[in-house]
């Protein structure tokens, strides 16, 4: 079983095994698991409605005082083709048998457009961690051994190093890397090979100034600098040691941040196409000290640029 990834965006529901229709472009936001319930609601409707194909869950909701899966399913109610997508289920906190069997709980018609993302976190915020690939490896021994297994089809890694991406292709349906550049994206693809799904999540900020729009990048990046997973994902792409210093050289931020026009943003995405994804998560970031809004205004803007209508 594989995720197919084409331009209609109406899945089939009937049969789960046909795998999942991401569309080329969908929407990454931590406002969806942490932003009030009634306008993550009227946003998944609205942005169905202007032609995304994928919600991206970012966070974790298994640590969301609203728990497991509750909120994936709110938003697949409030929604009837877009696929959602809880980005980074962390395997710490959410039990291979658990897990397996909240996604089996979801309504069929829901589970249809379902795919959950797994996440080893940091060993700088995440008490239990170690040995992040062979507990990884034994969770997904886990979900396959389950009652009613997880299908791989219907699961992927946040990976960005070689062997949790290796892991992947052989594993589960692909990966789906955060704050990366397009010279990862292009050498996950050679990872990977022609199959397995590639949707890195890019961030976007809408700000045509370089010092404001800078300002912003770093204020999101500043809990990444010093996570292990990200620096050494940042010194494989070329950057060094000067670039990861705090608070982040310019040659950084400018490659993993897309900012600047619509009309600049949308090439920046466009890179990250011709490096071999299959689908690009677009992150839209107007002010990094509150990340649980919802920038409607400017996901309007991005679908007149990004989305060919169907």
């Amino acid at each position: 079983m594989t995720v197919h990834v084409v331009h209609d965006l109406d899945p089939d529901l009937d049969d789960l095994d046909h795998g999942l229709n991401l569309g080329r472009i969908g929407i990454w936001s931590l406002a969806f698991t942490h932003g009030e319930r009634g306008e993550a609601r009227e946003a998944a409707a609205e942005l169905e409605e202007l032609g995304y194909g994928t919600l991206w869950l970012g966070g974790n909701p298994g640590g969301n005082p609203r728990g497991d899966l509750v909120t994936t399913t709110e938003l697949l109610a409030a929604t009837n083709r877009t696929v959602v997508a809880p980005a980074c289920v962390s395997i710490w906190h959410q039990p291979a048998a658990e897990l397996a069997a909240a996604y089996h709980a979801v309504p069929d018609r829901q589970r249809a457009r379902l795919l959950l993302g797994l996440g080893v976190s940091h060993s700088r915020v995440e008490q239990r961690y170690h040995r992040p690939y062979t507990v990884l490896s034994g969770y997904l021994d886990a979900l396959d051994g389950s009652t009613s297994p997880l299908p791989k089809a219907r699961r992927f890694l946040g990976a960005h190093g070689p062997k949790m991406t290796a892991l992947a292709a052989t594993r589960t349906a692909g990966v789906h890397p955060h704050l990366t550049v397009a010279d990862h994206t292009a050498h996950t693809r050679k990872l990977l090979g022609d199959g397995p799904l590639l949707a890195p999540a890019v961030s976007v900020i809408p700000d045509p100034s370089p010092s404001t729009a800078r300002a912003t990048a770093r204020a999101v990046l500043a809990p990444y600098l010093a996570q292990p997973n990200y620096a050494n994902s940042w010194l494989r792409s070329g950057f060094t040691t000067d670039d990861l210093a705090a608070p982040g050289s310019d040659r950084l931020i400018d490659a993993v941040f897309a900012w600047g026009t619509p009309e600049r943003i949308a090439g920046r995405i466009a890179e990250r196409f011709a490096a071999g994804a299959d689908h690009v998560a677009v992150q839209v970031v107007t002010d990094g000290r509150h990340p649980y809004t919802f920038p409607r205004t400017a996901w309007r803007t991005l679908a007149e640029l990004l989305l060919v209508r169907p």
